[in-house]
C-alpha cells in the first residue's frame, strides 16, 4: 500500500471539460496507461456526470456557469472555479488521496491551491500551455490594462517557482520558463503537442457537399477569438476578390469563441456571404470531411508576443490530412510546419491573399506541401513521440512510481462504470492549446 500511494496524479483543468481538451486526455490516457492513478477535476459540459471514470482515469466535475461578462462577474465565475475545484480535490485528498498535483494552465491561480497541499507532502507538477500576459496583451492588439499584465506575470512566476517541475510546450515556452520563471533548465521538460496517428489518419471521404462546388475549397478550424486572427483571413479573402479578381474559391471556418459574431458581421460587411461559412461547432468524423475536402488549410494568427511563441494544434491536424497550408511566418509556424506551409509576410493581409491564389493556381505544389506535412507528422510530430517526455517527468518527480505501475495495473475494477473515450481528437477548440466551454481563455477580455 505504501508504494501505491507513490503513483497517484490529481490533474486541474479549468478552461475546457474533460475528455474534451486533447492535450490533457492524452496525457492523462497516458499516465493512466503507465499504470498511474490519474483523477481529473474539471468543468462539466451539458449532460456529463459529476463523477466517471474514462478509460481508467477518474473524473470529478462541478457544474460550470456561462461565460462571464463585465470584470464583477469574471472575478466572481473563477473564484466560484477555484473554490470548486479545491472543494473537489478534498474530497480526492480524503477519499484515494494523491501524490502530485499536475495544474494545467490557464488559469495561473492553480499555483494557490498546489501551494496548500505542498503543505502535506505533495508535489506540484505546472503544465504551462498557454502564456497568460502575452495571450491577453494579444487580445487587445497591445492595450488592456497594465496592472492586469503585471498580476498575469505575477501569477506565472509564482507557478513556475514553486512548481517541482515545469512541463511546457515547446522551446519558446521553455526559454519564458528559464528567463522569465527563473526555472532551471533542469526542472523543465517539453512535452509537445501531437497528433493521435490512430484517429486522424485513417481514410475518410470528403465532405460530398463542398467537393461538388468545383471551387477551391479554404479551410480554418479553430477558436474564433480575437488573438486568433481570422479577421485577417477574411480582410485577406476580400483582397482576394477585388484585387485578384478570384471569386473560383470557398472558405469553410470551423469553430466557436467570443468574437464569431463579430466576424460574422465583418463577413457581411466585406460581401463576403457568398464566400465564407462558419460552421459553428463540429465534432469527430464531420469535422475531418469537412477537413479532408479542402484543397488548401490556413492559420491566419498574426505576428505578436503570444502567436510568436505559441505551436498551434490546428497547424498538426492540417498537416495529418496531408493538407497544403497558407500561414503567417511565425516562429513556431516555421518549427512545426517547415516545408508544409507557404508562409507569408506577418499580418500582411494582400500578401496572404496573393500567396492564396499562387497555391490555388498550383496543384501539384499543393500536393508536394501535403505530403511533406503527412510524413512529417508520421515521422516526428506525432503524439508517440512526446510520450516518453511525459513519463521522465513523473519518473523524477514521483520517482517510487517506477516501481508501482505493475502494481496499480492489476488492481480491481472502480465502483464507477467505466466507458470508452469518443472520438474527439479533431476537436475544433483544440487547435489553440490551443481549447466546447473554452471561456477560460476567451474571458481576459473582461479584465480590460
Amino acid at each position: 500500500m505504501v508504494i501505491k500511494k507513490q503513483n497517484r496524479i490529481l490533474m486541474f483543468l479549468e478552461n475546457l471539460p474533460f475528455p474534451h481538451d486533447v492535450r490533457v486526455r492524452r496525457e492523462a490516457f497516458a499516465l493512466a496507461s503507465a499504470g498511474y492513478r490519474v483523477t481529473v477535476i474539471c468543468p462539466a459540459a451539458t449532460g456529463q456526470p459529476s463523477r466517471e471514470i474514462i478509460n481508467g482515469v477518474r473524473v470529478y466535475r462541478y457544474h460550470a456557469f456561462a461565460a462571464a461578462n463585465g470584470l464583477l462577474a469574471y472575478l466572481w465565475e473563477y473564484a466560484y472555479a477555484m473554490a470548486a475545484t479545491f472543494a473537489l480535490s478534498i474530497v480526492a485528498f480524503l477519499s484515494e488521496g494523491f501524490d502530485a498535483i499536475h495544474a494545467h494552465n490557464p488559469p495561473d491561480t492553480f499555483v494557490f491551491i498546489a501551494l496548500f497541499y505542498k503543505l502535506f507532502g505533495k508535489r506540484f507538477v505546472y503544465d504551462h500551455h498557454d502564456l497568460s500576459p502575452e495571450m491577453y496583451a494579444a487580445r487587445f492588439r497591445g492595450g488592456g490594462r497594465p496592472v492586469v499584465y503585471r498580476a498575469l506575470v505575477w501569477l506565472e512566476k509564482l507557478s513556475c517557482r514553486l512548481a517541482d517541475h515545469v512541463i511546457v510546450t515547446n522551446e519558446s515556452y521553455k526559454k519564458v520558463a528559464l528567463d522569465r520563471g527563473g526555472v532551471p533548465e533542469t526542472r523543465i521538460t517539453i512535452v509537445r503537442n501531437g497528433v493521435d496517428l490512430s484517429r486522424v489518419m485513417a481514410p475518410i471521404e470528403p465532405d460530398r457537399t463542398l467537393r461538388q462546388m468545383g471551387k477551391t475549397i479554404i479551410g480554418y478550424v479553430g477558436l474564433l477569438a480575437v488573438q486568433d486572427g481570422v479577421d485577417y483571413l477574411l480582410r485577406a479573402l476580400h483582397y482576394l476578390i477585388h484585387g485578384l479578381g478570384r471569386t473560383d474559391f470557398y472558405c469553410v471556418i470551423v469553430g466557436v469563441g467570443d468574437a464569431l459574431e463579430k466576424l460574422q458581421a465583418l463577413a457581411q460587411e466585406l460581401g463576403l456571404q457568398d464566400y465564407v461559412r462558419f460552421t459553428g461547432p463540429v465534432f469527430g468524423e464531420d469535422l475531418r470531411r469537412l477537413l479532408s475536402a479542402a484543397d488548401i488549410c490556413v492559420d491566419s494568427s498574426p505576428a505578436n508576443p503570444y502567436t510568436d511563441r505559441s505551436t498551434m494544434v490546428k497547424i498538426m491536424e492540417y498537416m495529418s490530412l496531408g493538407k497544403p497550408i497558407v500561414a503567417f511566418d511565425l516562429p513556431e509556424h516555421r518549427f512545426t510546419a517547415r516545408g508544409a506551409a507557404a508562409y507569408v509576410t506577418p499580418n500582411d493581409e494582400r500578401a496572404f491573399a496573393c500567396t492564396l491564389a499562387q497555391l490555388m493556381d498550383d496543384p501539384n505544389r499543393r500536393m508536394a506541401l501535403g505530403a511533406y506535412g503527412r510524413c512529417r507528422i508520421q515521422t516526428q510530430l506525432a503524439w508517440e513521440y512526446s510520450i516518453p517526455n511525459l513519463l521522465s517527468v513523473y519518473r523524477e518527480v514521483l520517482p517510487a512510481a517506477e516501481i508501482a505501475e505493475t502494481v496499480i495495473a492489476h488492481e480491481s475494477k472502480p465502483a464507477i462504470e467505466a466507458r470508452e473515450v469518443p472520438d474527439a481528437d479533431m476537436h475544433p477548440q483544440a487547435s489553440q492549446p490551443e481549447t466546447l466551454h473554452s471561456h477560460a481563455k476567451q474571458t481576459t477580455a473582461h479584465l480590460a
